[in-house]
């Protein structure tokens, strides 16, 4: 069985548009603020709520244009305008002291937020990301996916290129890994073409690995070696640039860690929140 959340939802209009938020409500915890994977959404965390059980409070947005928050009429939801929304949601829910986990797109928000706002954070973990804008060639290819997914919605190749993306090759051929990718399957199938300009920001975003060396913080960087969008050389690139920061590279592990091994990443990122030193 996946796991079930134990937290509250509720809107939270910030920053000109309403977002989405779970949050398990804790005031006397320590916060853990979580940045989800474009396609995805808060869900995605579900186990890591559950690991963090009377040790943490869990907040979930979903980004703006994705998930259950408010739709974005726009060409391009870029990931500064997201960083920006994440800003004015920690102040209307006055956080502090703030542990990020940040997974894929997650990530390219977080070093901009965390690079801008460094006093409000204690720490982050980035998993299945990078820093850096798409190269060329494959920048090209995921430009002409944004295109047809937004036309098309995602079924036939475009539901099955997503899947390749979102998760490694060893997890998707897994017969133990048949009911995660099932339902995960079942909830990228269901998204709307409407995701477009939220796919589109992360296709186009531009790098940045500038920031890295502003970032202080410890950074716990998590990355699988089948990792097709965000390869192991980006994740050796953020450790290089990050003054402050270990990694963990996984075999047989795609794009999605903290999903596609839940039993390793869970109790390391629970582990490194509680003493995040490196």
């Amino acid at each position: 069985m996946l796991p079930v959340a134990n937290s509250q939802g509720k809107n939270v209009q910030v920053n000109g548009t309403t977002l989405w938020v779970e949050d398990t409500g804790e005031a006397h915890l320590p916060v853990v603020l979580c940045l989800h994977s474009c396609f995805l959404d808060g869900a995605m965390f579900d186990g890591l709520v559950e690991a963090a059980a009377g040790k943490f409070r869990v907040v979930r947005p979903d980004f703006r244009g994705q998930g259950k928050s408010a739709l974005d009429d726009v060409d391009i939801i870029t990931m500064d305008q997201c960083a920006d929304d994440m800003a004015a949601l920690i102040e209307a829910l006055q956080l502090k002291d703030i542990n990020v986990m940040a997974q894929s797109m997650g990530g390219d928000v977080a070093f901009r937020l965390i690079a801008k706002h460094q006093n409000l954070f204690r720490s982050l973990v980035v998993a299945g990301s990078s820093a850096c804008g798409e190269p060329p060639e494959q920048g090209a290819r995921f430009a002409q996916w944004v295109i047809d997914a937004g036309e098309q919605g995602f079924t036939g190749d475009i539901l099955e290129m997503t899947m390749e993306v979102m998760f490694g090759k060893t997890t998707r051929n897994n017969p133990e890994k048949k009911e995660l990718i099932s339902f995960w399957r079942k909830r990228i199938e269901a998204l709307p073409k409407t995701l477009r300009p939220a796919m589109k920001g992360v296709m186009h975003r531009e790098s940045s690995v500038a920031l890295l060396s502003s970032i202080q913080i410890p950074v716990l960087i998590i990355n699988g070696e089948e990792d097709m969008p965000r390869p192991p050389a980006w994740s050796d690139e953020m450790k290089r640039e990050l003054p402050n920061s270990k990694l963990i590279r996984l075999g047989k592990i795609g794009h999605s860690p903290t999903l596609e091994a839940p039993e390793q990443v869970l109790p390391a990122i629970i582990e490194f929140y509680s003493d995040p030193r490196v």
